[in-house]
């Protein structure tokens, strides 16, 4: 049984500049990482420590390995600061992911927030691989402006596929940008869209009070608790459920999650902390 506190050696292989402070960063690591969409990994930053993210790449490569980071703290700058072929190291796969063989013959319906898109675009290629086996796939995406959209280059391949319906949102339009589409929060667009609720899913992953609102706004359109899905975000500081710092109630985010229906979360007071 392979060490759970072990890394494995990687490397930087390319550094996608998504916004002013959210880059992709492409890992090779020596050996292939296979993990399914919405698990995470612990990342070695030398010189740092550990800190979790979930990979935003596809499950079905796993040669190399990317992860979508939001310059916010310590760690994170460090890792702003590296570049290509400096090395790293990759703990993981942990937790669990989405359980896509529920999601067959349904509409899936997403809404994410800001860099939240970044594991959902993990099961946004899941879900494009096999995707004649879903009804219709909805994605929901809201940022703050045009400037903070995430993965801009891969919206227009992606508004080609058929059976994959795009909505987008922003916050606010700065003075000299142009944008024709949603102006508003992302739970705006839910308003937009006819859904079947007697056979859907729906997937929320962004900041805390936007996965909120959006999950208050799909119950008040009677959506079922249990065909609500999280990807939830704590200090996941061992990734195995030994150190507590990821509890939400009874249960361990590292080790139980990062996804959980809301019929498992619904009743925690610090669900949304």
């Amino acid at each position: 049984m392979k060490n759970p506190y072990l890394a494995t050696p990687a490397k930087i292989e390319k550094i996608i500049d998504e916004t002013g402070n959210i880059k992709t960063f492409v890992l090779r690591p020596e050996e292939p990482i296979n993990f399914k969409a919405g698990e995470f990994i612990e990342l070695t930053i030398p010189g740092v420590g550990e800190a979790p993210f979930t990979p935003s790449s596809s499950q079905y490569e796993t040669e190399t390995l990317d992860v979508t980071v939001m310059k916010v703290g310590l760690a994170t700058e460090k890792l702003h600061s590296m570049k290509e072929g400096d090395p790293v190291g990759i703990r993981g796969p942990l937790g669990n992911g989405y359980p896509i063989e529920k999601f067959h013959n349904k509409e899936v319906f997403i809404v994410g927030g800001g860099v939240g898109l970044a594991p959902l675009r993990a099961l946004l290629f899941t879900l494009l691989h096999e995707i004649k086996k879903f009804k219709r796939i909805i994605l929901c995406y809201g940022s703050r402006t045009p400037d903070d959209i995430v993965y801009k280059y891969l919206f227009p391949d992606w508004l080609k596929i058929k059976g994959l319906e795009i909505l987008r949102s922003i916050d606010k339009c700065p003075e000299g940008h142009k944008w024709h589409e949603t102006i508003g929060v992302v739970t705006c667009l839910l308003d937009k869209v006819k859904i079947n609720l007697d056979n859907c899913v729906s997937i929320v992953c962004g900041p805390p009070i936007m996965m909120k609102f959006a999950t208050l706004k799909l119950l008040e359109l009677k959506h079922s608790p249990k065909d609500i899905y999280l990807s939830m975000e704590r200090n996941m500081s061992c990734g195995i459920g030994k150190c507590g710092h990821c509890a939400i109630g009874p249960y361990f985010v590292c080790k139980d999650g990062p996804v959980f229906t809301y019929e498992q979360l619904k009743d925690q007071p610090e669900i949304w902390a």
